[in-house]
């Protein structure tokens, strides 16, 4: 980072996802190109126009949270303790060492829904007396980061941003900024979301926001694809460890990568759609590498935001090559939504985790069911076989409902 603010790096990633729930898991199946996107067969479907969604499968969280305590927790605390745990134990950092200056940032895109939903069932059914005394504390935003903080023993400052689609990238650069002033020596960041519910789907079915491509699941997130109708729903949660980075070599800590910078802004426009020339997420990603202190050349790739929404995916590209002019066509751009959708909240997290695994790799997973390009979107988007690449500095774009933009660039050490 440029001046006298800390340098701050990742030293521990977690994930829960529709493809895995380890690093290598969902790396081997992203190289593979395949998809985590399946019939729902948690709750009828037969009145949703939208009949699929990435589910994370076989999920057990009492592998990360004490059996009693798990029936207390929203899927979506769940994840985010679980993924949390993941990281901290990839990070090899112990929280009880040293001063109380391990703090937390855990956003969710919408909160806890689906206790939420079950709730208002049984307030229908069986009166007030009959509503869980847990409830006020389960349905909170703030409440997956409190757990993360109750769970893990971290006690320095605990944040819970809410951002929409941008949470999880404006978590960790929320946990970035506490380090650099000084207010944590290590950070536990990003995002969770578990909306796959009767009421969440139909919420965004009903917005004309998701893909009705039901008859082929796999097939029906298809980020800058001529046929692309929406996105597909998904659910998980991306967690990272942040750490100052000469702390971090101090304890001879494994260090993944170095944040170089962020930009974050707003469209002030439309409550879901961007602006047509994509002025937001151009500011975005020019702060993001002024902050860096970085040309435009300098960037290796590009993980996308890349919904597979008609409008988002043609406005990404116009920001890229606006952002970096001519060298938007001479890089690689890709969609990790082509294979796990749409993880709201989570997604600009696990995306950032993705973005590491690139840098590490030295390769970048292709965007599935790319067969027919839009001719307005003609950048390198990697079309269905990955491939090697050079990359020492890279960038992972999150847009969200609300107008956020949020960027956020990596450097290889």
């Amino acid at each position: 980072m440029p001046g006298s603010l800390s340098r701050v790096v990742i030293t521990g990633m977690g994930v829960i996802t529709p493809l895995g729930s380890t690093l290598e898991s969902l790396w081997e199946a992203l190289c593979a190109g395949r998809s985590g996107i399946r019939p729902i067969t948690a709750f009828p479907v037969e009145d949703q126009p939208t009949k699929i969604a990435a589910i994370v499968p076989d999920f057990v969280p009492e592998q990360y949270v004490d059996r009693k305590q798990a029936r207390h927790l929203d899927r979506c605390t769940q994840f985010a303790i679980a993924a949390a745990r993941l990281a901290l134990a990839d990070s090899g950092l112990d929280p009880a060492e040293g001063p109380d200056s391990v703090g937390a940032c855990i956003g969710t895109g919408a909160g806890c829904l689906g206790t939420i939903e079950e709730e208002i069932e049984v307030l229908r059914v069986g009166g007030p007396r009959r509503v869980s005394p847990f409830l006020a504390a389960m349905m909170l935003p703030s409440m997956p980061a409190a757990q993360v903080s109750i769970q893990l023993g971290l006690k320095g400052p605990v944040r819970a941003i809410s951002t929409a689609c941008a949470t999880g990238a404006d978590n960790v650069a929320a946990g970035m900024e506490l380090i650099q002033m000084g207010a944590a020596r290590a950070v536990v960041a990003g995002g969770a979301d578990a909306l796959i519910t009767p009421l969440g789907l139909a919420a965004f079915a009903s917005s004309r926001s998701l893909s009705r491509h039901n008859e082929e699941p796999e097939k029906a997130s298809r980020p800058f694809d001529r046929r692309r109708d929406g996105f597909v729903m998904g659910e998980g949660a991306g967690v990272v460890v942040l750490e100052e980075i000469e702390a971090a070599r101090a304890r001879g800590a494994r260090i993944h990568a170095e944040i170089l910078g962020y930009g974050a802004t707003a469209d002030a426009h439309h409550i879901t759609a961007p602006p047509e020339d994509g002025a937001g997420l151009v500011r975005a990603i020019k702060l993001a590498l002024r902050s860096a202190a970085l040309p435009p050349e300098a960037v290796d790739y590009v993980n996308a935001h890349g919904t597979s929404t008609p409008l988002n995916d043609r406005v990404e590209t116009l920001a890229l090559k606006e952002a970096l002019g001519q060298h938007a066509y001479r890089i690689p751009v890709n969609s990790t939504k082509s294979m796990i959708g749409h993880l709201l909240g989570a997604a600009g997290a696990v995306e950032l985790v993705v973005t590491v695994l690139s840098l590490q790799r030295g390769f970048v997973h292709p965007t599935a069911n790319l067969e027919e390009p839009d001719p307005d979107c003609d950048l390198d988007y990697v079309p269905n076989v990955g491939r090697p690449a050079r990359i020492r500095v890279a960038l992972s774009n999150s847009l969200a409902f609300g107008g956020h933009n949020t960027s956020l660039v990596v450097g290889k050490l």
